[in-house]
């Protein structure tokens, strides 16, 4: 595929435009929210009503997820009465995909209707007083791969979709944190509030990173969410963001034991329930 910076509007527009035809081809229902479910959290896919599930690799122009505990599949139906596309796992940078290509999925699902996003991810927890399985609302985030110069919005502007200039000022729309908010109180589940620090992965932080991200603000940690963050407000998406806190960050080499992708997984299945009944309860605001 073609450098993000080179791809031309016009082609881009081309790639969205076929996969949403596509999509529209299998399943032409209206909806209007896209959850998109990360490490661990796949299982509230299997919760949708009268699904149709599409692999990522049947999508043209999609990029396929290889990362443990991403299925790799479109699904929409029904969740709970509200209807959904859901993203069952998603695209990474490190997987090596361009990023207009890794957010790809954020510009189909708006071309096909979609105003809102509940965006979640696998972190981990900077913040001290942060326990492993916590649930962290995501109030702003800190951009470390687009502030090297990796971008989703680099090159060509798309101007029918969104503006050259986007503000983030409002990028966690605040209605619907709370909502989130009041979701969680009627659950019984304690709500986090933060930052969030997206950095390129693969590799876990450093403990000196990982200080350094701790004096600068950042609450949790992860490997994903702001590109796709970036371009749903591009395009004028509501967005809520939700990390499941799967470890708690190691700021010496002498503390704790070393983070594990399988540790990540475990902690999901501690998580899951908290974060679906959030996700549950605030669907119809989200969708409103």
């Amino acid at each position: 595929m073609q450098d993000p910076s080179r791809i031309a509007a016009d082609d881009f527009l081309e790639h969205i435009n076929r996969a949403a035809t596509f999509i529209r081809s299998i399943d032409a229902r209206p909806w209007r929210t896209l959850v998109v479910l990360g490490s661990g959290l796949g299982a509230l896919a299997d919760e949708i009503t009268d699904a149709v599930r599409i692999p990522y690799a049947d999508i043209p122009g999609f990029a396929r997820s290889t990362v443990q505990g991403h299925k790799g599949q479109f699904v929409i139906g029904n969740l709970h009465g509200t209807p959904v596309a859901v993203m069952q796992g998603r695209m990474h940078f490190y997987e090596g995909h361009p990023l207009w290509q890794m957010t790809l999925p954020v510009r189909v699902a708006h071309a096909l209707g979609a105003t809102s996003m509940v965006i979640t991810n696998a972190a981990g927890g900077i913040n001290r007083s942060f326990q492993v399985a916590d649930v962290m609302l995501i109030t702003d985030h800190i951009n470390f791969v687009g502030m090297a110069g990796n971008n989703p919005l680099a090159g060509p502007n798309l101007d029918a979709v969104g503006p050259r200039f986007p503000e983030l000022t409002t990028a966690y729309d605040l209605l619907l944190r709370e909502a989130a908010l009041g979701a969680a109180a009627r659950a019984g589940v304690a709500l986090q509030q933060g930052v969030y620090a997206g950095l390129a992965g693969p590799n876990f932080e450093t403990p000196a990173e990982l200080r350094f991200l701790r004096m600068i603000g950042a609450d949790a940690v992860g490997m994903s969410t702001v590109h796709e963050v970036l371009v749903a407000r591009h395009c004028g998406m509501r967005v809520l963001g939700l990390s499941g806190i799967t470890n708690v960050a190691r700021l010496s080499s002498d503390e704790g034991d070393p983070p594990t992708h399988d540790e990540v997984m475990e902690a999901g299945h501690h998580i899951a329930p908290k974060m679906f009944a959030i996700i549950r309860g605030v669907l119809p605001e989200v969708s409103a």
